[in-house]
């Protein structure tokens, strides 16, 4: 980082320029990898871009329809379309892989019918046993 901040204004094509270039090209990558950064909730994106033009959820009206319709899905009631996506890119350009991502945490069920009984009534039935002799074996 001493190195970078001394060759810092190089003239491009000398080469403290070149070795400015890929030391900045380096580090870049090392925190890529190392320091990941998430693309931010769709809905989060859209209330920065509004706070950054001064504007209110109002502005919103008629890019993604109408007011009981904008506070739907700013309040997380109702996902993104596919045109409300597009006009939001195209009015606020806001960057399309951040509005198109689920804006939902999506929860795993805890409990699930377990395939064997299910597989094993299925091969059972045609036995003519019945759900309650299946659990019983």
């Amino acid at each position: 980082m001493r190195r970078i901040e001394t060759l810092w204004g190089s003239d491009w094509g000398t080469p403290q320029g070149d070795e400015l270039d890929v030391l900045a090209t380096l580090v870049e990558a090392y925190e890529r990898a190392h320091y990941p950064i998430d693309l931010p909730d769709p809905i989060a994106a859209i209330k920065f871009r509004l706070e950054q033009e001064g504007k209110d959820y109002r502005a919103l009206i008629g890019v993604i329809g109408q007011r009981t319709r904008v506070y739907e899905v700013m309040r997380g009631a109702r996902p993104l379309s596919l045109n409300m996506i597009r006009e939001l890119h195209s009015r606020l350009a806001i960057p399309a892989e951040v509005l198109i991502q689920s804006g939902r945490k999506r929860t795993r069920r805890t409990s699930r019918p377990s395939r064997e009984r299910s597989t094993g009534a299925a091969i059972l039935s045609p036995l003519g046993l019945t759900d309650n002799a299946v659990e019983s074996l």
